[in-house]
């Protein structure tokens, strides 16, 4: 059954209502190792390699042969949101993501601006996504729908905690993303550009390896760092929790329920828009207002 993201009216604006979760402690407990890790990434639809190598190194069975198609589902993921799914928000058209991705993503310049003068000169000619991210610079002005959170890091990977968890927040450190979160906030405009970083990361094979610790798993998946925590005991699963992007993006505070309080009342229509840049992994369905 599809989940979905209901985006609910307030009195200051919309608010993220998460649908049930699945049951997981009651799909996996009890099952042999390798059977749960071969079941996790059938039961969720998106970054199923993410979700596998990090069930098999939580387990302590073998997992490099897929980091390549790690990278490549990474990489893949960005360019269905950049090409086809945040265009038609926009009003422009969408575009299957075949061909060089370097050209589909920055046209002939290749890669990502390093600063403000460098996007500048991008937008302007108006090539590979240049289009796409000079259309949310224009919708957005400096502060709108703008979120302010500690980046996830070890210690908050298996919490469900307000935190920045995203591929922005991975690629906060390009000098490109800390000119533009110290002008315009860390909002519509950086989290683009932070998905533009991450596949450029991706292509030049400078995305964070996965770790594990004691039978704990942190993978980079699309949306940011996926978390896994599985005990086994006589070669039985005993054991589980799995933190993801979307239980950080959608926690009590967390970065979608601060970026529509951020968003003017003007631009409330933009909502479905700025969950998308947030991605929250499943279906977005925005509730009318009821009225008296």
């Amino acid at each position: 059954m599809e989940q979905v993201l209901t985006l609910a009216p307030g009195p200051t604006g919309f608010r993220p209502v998460r649908p049930a979760e699945l049951p997981l402690g009651a799909l996996v407990l009890g099952r042999p190792v390798a059977e749960v890790a071969d079941l996790l990434p059938r039961l969720f639809n998106l970054c199923r390699m993410a979700q596998g190598i990090a069930a098999r190194m939580a387990l302590g069975l073998p997992h490099d042969e897929d980091r390549p198609a790690l990278t490549a589902e990474i990489l893949r993921d960005h360019l269905i949101r950049l090409s086809v799914t945040l265009p038609p928000l926009l009003g422009l058209p969408a575009r299957a993501p075949a061909g060089d991705p370097l050209d589909i993503l920055f046209g002939p310049v290749r890669g990502l601006p390093v600063d403000l003068v460098g996007l500048r000169r991008w937008l302007d000619a108006g090539e590979g996504t240049a289009p796409l991210v000079a259309a949310i610079a224009l919708a957005f002005a400096p502060g709108d729908a703008a979120v302010d959170l500690p980046y996830v890091c070890p210690a908050t990977a298996l919490h469900v905690t307000a935190v920045e968890n995203s591929a922005a927040g991975r690629q906060a450190s390009h000098p490109l993303l800390r000119s533009v979160a110290a002008r315009h906030g860390r909002g519509p405009l950086w989290r683009v550009l932070g998905m533009l970083a991450d596949a450029e990361a991706a292509l030049a094979g400078r995305l964070p390896p996965p770790v594990a610790d004691r039978g704990i798993a942190r993978v980079p998946a699309a949306r940011g760092t996926y978390a896994l925590m599985l005990r086994q005991a006589g070669g039985l699963v005993t054991a589980i929790e799995r933190v993801t992007p979307t239980d950080h993006l959608l926690a009590p505070g967390g970065a979608l329920d601060r970026a529509l309080a951020a968003l003017p009342v003007a631009k409330r229509h933009l909502a479905p828009l700025v969950a998308a840049l947030h991605d929250p992994c499943m279906a977005v369905k925005v509730e009318e207002a009821r009225h008296a």
